[in-house]
């Protein structure tokens, strides 16, 4: 499948992009050249491969871990280098008067 100038420019007006006349040849043959490799990916036999991930006809469950803080309790180390600090929070300027 190929890909004309004047689809090339509908699909950037469909985008919101904003192409010169120059730009159209070169995007032209850069979609094309993507396609191509799309119909060369397609045409690959995968009969009897099964899914490396997602897909899979049995479900996979990912493992379930404890919802626990593991990393709390470093307000020093996060704020060391905060401008301005009011006791373990960063100190900001105020904005509404």
């Amino acid at each position: 499948m190929s890909l004309d100038a004047a689809t090339v420019r509908r699909v950037a007006n469909l985008a919101r992009l904003r192409l010169d006349d120059a730009e159209v040849p070169k995007l032209q043959a850069e979609i094309n050249g993507i396609l191509g490799w799309i119909e060369q990916l397609q045409a690959v036999d995968t009969d009897g491969v099964e899914p490396m991930a997602g897909g899979s006809p049995s479900p996979v469950a990912l493992p379930w871990r404890a919802d626990a803080v593991t990393d709390g309790g470093q307000a020093d180390a996060v704020l060391r280098n905060a401008p301005d600090r009011e006791g373990e929070y960063f100190g900001v300027p105020k904005v509404v008067e």
